[in-house]
């Protein structure tokens, strides 16, 4: 099981980016795909996730609204498109999949078997 993170870089306050995460040896259809983010000095927290069958969504509030997850199954991967972005929003970014499929457990980092390594997105104002 595999999960890549790109895309981070620096960004101006209000400015937009892309984070992609490739997917590969999950069971066929059975997991969620979320993003994660971790910042100086913070806890990682729950940003996003999508259920690879039927792409059912959830978001953090802080992100409600700015950032959108999706996912190509022809491609394997999973998107999250990140606008109006904050100084706040500066942190390392994780992408995980878990296969409980429960929507309360989406949000919480230890339901999340596998993980990516991070990328860095960072906001300047």
């Amino acid at each position: 099981v595999q999960l890549q993170a790109s895309g981070g870089g620096p960004v101006r306050t209000g400015g937009s980016l892309r984070l992609s995460c490739a997917v590969s040896g999950l069971p066929s259809g059975r997991f969620v795909v979320g993003w994660f983010r971790q910042g100086p000095g913070k806890d990682r927290e729950f940003v996003a996730a999508i259920a690879w069958r039927g792409g059912t969504t959830d978001y953090a509030g802080s992100v409600k609204g700015r950032f959108t997850i999706s996912r190509d199954t022809a491609k394997n991967a999973v998107y999250l498109a990140m606008n109006s972005l904050k100084p706040e929003d500066t942190a390392l970014y994780y992408c995980a999949a878990e296969g409980t499929l429960i929507r309360s457990s989406w949000s919480t980092p230890s339901q999340y078997d596998y993980w990516g390594q991070g990328t860095q997105v960072t906001v300047s104002s």
